[in-house]
């Protein structure tokens, strides 16, 4: 209960950090193209800690890897940087990776978008299989529906044709690892649910939490299938989108780096 009353302090600070919209006209909300960093966030020092965010960059079509780049980053790491400071050191600035393994091996968390776009080749899904078998962390977010899913499914198995992808109980380590998490929360992406009050997206009606687990059940992919989380982490300053969500959305990044820098 602390803990989450401390996040909803935290994140009625980052209101006031990151202005937001109130027209209701789609043209009001601020360009994620054209977002900057401010200049210093209250109480921090530009620098580089234990930490880094690091987003991956991948090949594919469509906006892909770019999706809510990089406002919502920033604003993840404002979270970060203020609920978990303490345990852990972040650093001011995310980043973006390559599929190159002296940059992989760099991160023990990376964070995949739009993952039903993506297109590994063999060299691709070897440094990712080498990264993770050693103890690498990749979360997967904001991919909807059946045509997607079999695109995530596929380029999975090129990574690990031996693991299969399973449903990961609430019960799981993941879910309790910082802040306990109870239910799988669909995340609407920002434009469905204010313009036409949906929660998915495609025939991705149902969300789920999934994850490939190595021989001593560590999870080396978490795959948050069906939901669109770092939407929540872009959009949690406007108060149009709902609270719980962002609340959501917050806990279940925060446990995944948490369980990834433990794990």
């Amino acid at each position: 209960m602390r803990k989450a009353v401390a996040l909803l302090l935290l994140l009625c600070c980052l209101f006031a950090v990151f202005p937001p919209a109130h027209s209701q006209r789609r043209q009001s909300f601020p360009s994620r193209d054209d977002f900057r960093r401010p200049n210093q966030y209250p109480g921090e020092l530009d620098g580089k800690g234990e930490f880094t965010f690091a987003r991956l960059r991948y090949g594919g079509y469509g906006r892909g890897w770019r999706t809510d780049y990089p406002k919502a980053d920033y604003q993840f790491i404002y979270g970060l940087r203020n609920w978990i400071n303490s345990r852990l050191e972040i650093s001011d600035e995310p980043t973006t990776i390559s599929m190159d393994k002296r940059e992989l091996f760099q991160h023990p968390f990376i964070y995949v978008v739009e993952p039903g776009h993506m297109e590994l080749s063999s060299e691709d899904a070897a440094h990712l299989r080498e990264y993770l078998l050693r103890g690498g962390f990749l979360m997967l977010d904001d991919f909807w529906g059946t045509g997607e899913w079999e695109i995530v499914r596929e380029e999975l198995y090129k990574v690990f044709p031996e693991y299969p992808i399973r449903e990961l109980p609430l019960d799981h380590p993941i879910f309790h690892c910082y802040f306990d998490i109870d239910e799988v929360l669909q995340v609407p992406n920002v434009d469905n649910y204010l313009y036409w009050g949906r929660t998915y997206e495609q025939d991705g009606y149902v969300p789920h939490y999934m994850g490939i687990t190595d021989d001593s059940n560590r999870v080396m992919v978490f795959i948050a299938r069906n939901t669109d989380n770092g939407d929540a982490w872009e959009w949690i300053d406007d108060p149009r989108y709902p609270l719980k969500y962002g609340l959501g959305a917050y806990r279940l990044g925060m446990n995944c780096i948490v369980y990834a820098m433990t794990h």
